[in-house]
């Protein structure tokens, strides 16, 4: 069994297994799947504050929470019991593409020409990491839910406004990387 779990498994398995995942939290306890809600549970939780955004019921809540640890958990027995050894499969283009703008290293998931603690502290790495992480967490609150949420739950009960933030997301990162990370590569 634990030969097949650490076989590289093919692309659409993993959307057959979170596309179960929907139904199963609706019938089980008719709750939403999404990620990013656990962040504000995790402040109203920790951060007694008087804000309206942070003041309600986070304890009913709590099952999101159990979710994230267990995909964190999941994540780190994957790490570090199930790592393929493998290297890592990048298409030709993308290699190139990235060569161009000196990136080099494809041994890892992140290439640590660009994410690693020295870059941190350069622009390039200051933008990709930091202004990068906050305008993912600003665009999750502003469009209402992440791509999980609007994407796999949103669109599964034919909700238009998660149509319109799916669009978003995939437009938005085609602009990106297309025409803004050449820019912040070449930094």
């Amino acid at each position: 069994m634990i030969e097949l779990i650490k076989q590289p498994w093919t692309w659409y398995a993993g959307g057959i297994l979170i596309g179960l995942t929907v139904p199963l939290l609706l019938i089980l306890g008719n709750k939403p799947f999404g990620i990013s809600s656990s962040f504000r549970h995790i402040c109203a939780a920790c951060l007694p504050s008087h804000l309206n955004y942070f003041n309600y019921n986070w304890k009913k809540e709590v099952w999101n929470l159990f979710f994230v640890a267990g995909i964190l958990l999941g994540g780190v027995i994957a790490t570090v019991f199930l790592k393929d050894p493998h290297v890592i499969v990048i298409a030709d283009n993308t290699k190139k593409f990235l060569e161009q703008h000196n990136v080099t290293d494809f041994a890892n998931i992140l290439p640590t020409d660009v994410f690693n603690w020295d870059e941190l502290f350069s622009l390039r790495g200051f933008i990709l990491i930091c202004v990068g992480g906050f305008l993912v967490g600003f665009g999750t609150r502003y469009a209402g839910g992440c791509t999980s949420g609007h994407a796999i739950t949103g669109l599964s009960n034919l909700q238009l406004p998660s149509l319109v933030a799916t669009i978003s997301f995939m437009v938005g990162g085609i602009i990106v990387t297309w025409f803004v990370l050449p820019f912040i590569l070449n930094l």
